[in-house]
C-alpha cells in the first residue's frame, strides 16, 4: 500500500533541497572541503539565509513550516525563533499564523535588561520553535532550555535543514522534543545527483562524512 503522506513528505523534501541547491544556500564540494568554525573540514556548507532573498522560495519555506505546525504539532500560543537564522523564518511563520513572536538569544545580553528571550511571552504558553539548520542540535536545544526555564511548553522544533547526524538525533531524544525538518542531508545529496550537480562517484565519500564527520575531516 502506498503511504501517500510519506510520499508527500519526500517530494516536499526534494523540492526544498532543489531550491537550496539552485540558489547555492547549500554548497557541496567533496574535493575541496569547507572549513567550519570548529576547524573541522566538511564537504558541505549551508547558509539558509540566502533563501530570504528569493520571494518564491521564502514563501515555499514559510508555507511548509505552517503545514507542519498545523498537521504535526497542533495549535500553539506563539512562535519562537532561534537567533540568528531562525529569527526571520520564525517571524514569517508567526505572521502567517497570526501569532505572537519572540526570539531566543544564544546568551543573555550583557547590557540593558539582560534578556535571553526577546519579546513578550508568558509562563505556561505553548511554543513552536523555528531554526534554520541543525547540526549537532546543541545550540538549538539551548534555546529550548531557555524557553522551558521561562515556563513555556515547547511542543516541537522546526528547521529548514538537518545534516542528519546521529548525535543530533540523540540530543533531541534526550531533550524530549520532536524535530521536524523540511529537508535533510540524504535527500539533498540525492537531489544534487539528479540535478547533475554532483557526480555519483562522490556518494560514498559524502555518506562516510555523515557517519563520522571527525574521521572524514582528519582523512582530508
Amino acid at each position: 500500500m502506498v503511504d501517500f503522506a510519506q510520499a508527500r513528505r519526500h517530494e516536499s523534501s526534494l523540492e526544498t533541497a532543489k531550491f537550496l541547491l539552485q540558489v547555492r544556500a547549500v554548497k557541496l564540494n567533496n574535493d575541496e572541503p569547507f572549513i567550519w568554525a570548529s576547524g573541522r573540514k566538511s564537504p558541505i556548507y549551508c547558509d539558509n539565509r540566502i533563501t530570504l532573498s528569493y520571494p518564491h522560495i521564502r514563501t515555499f519555506i514559510r508555507q511548509e513550516f505552517v503545514r507542519i505546525i498545523e498537521n504535526k504539532i497542533g495549535p500553539v500560543d506563539a512562535i519562537a525563533g532561534v537567533a540568528t537564522g531562525g529569527i526571520p523564518q520564525g517571524a514569517l511563520v508567526a505572521q502567517e499564523l497570526g501569532l505572537p513572536f519572540v526570539y531566543v538569544r544564544a546568551e543573555a545580553k550583557k547590557h540593558g535588561m539582560g534578556n535571553r528571550i526577546e519579546g513578550e511571552i508568558g509562563s505556561g504558553k505553548s511554543v513552536a520553535v523555528i531554526e534554520d539548520l541543525v547540526s549537532t542540535g546543541k545550540s538549538s536545544l539551548l534555546a529550548v532550555e531557555a524557553l522551558r526555564e521561562h515556563g513555556c511548553d515547547t511542543k516541537g522544533m522546526l528547521a529548514v535543514f538537518t545534516y542528519g547526524l546521529d548525535i543530533a538525533e540523540r540530543n533531541f531524544s534526550q531533550a524530549r522534543i520532536p524535530l521536524y525538518t523540511l529537508t535533510n542531508y540524504d535527500d539533498l545529496v540525492e537531489c544534487a545527483v539528479q540535478l547533475e550537480l554532483l557526480p555519483a562517484s562522490d556518494l560514498e565519500s559524502l555518506q562516510e562524512w555523515r557517519k563520522d564527520p571527525e574521521a572524514w575531516s582528519d582523512a582530508h
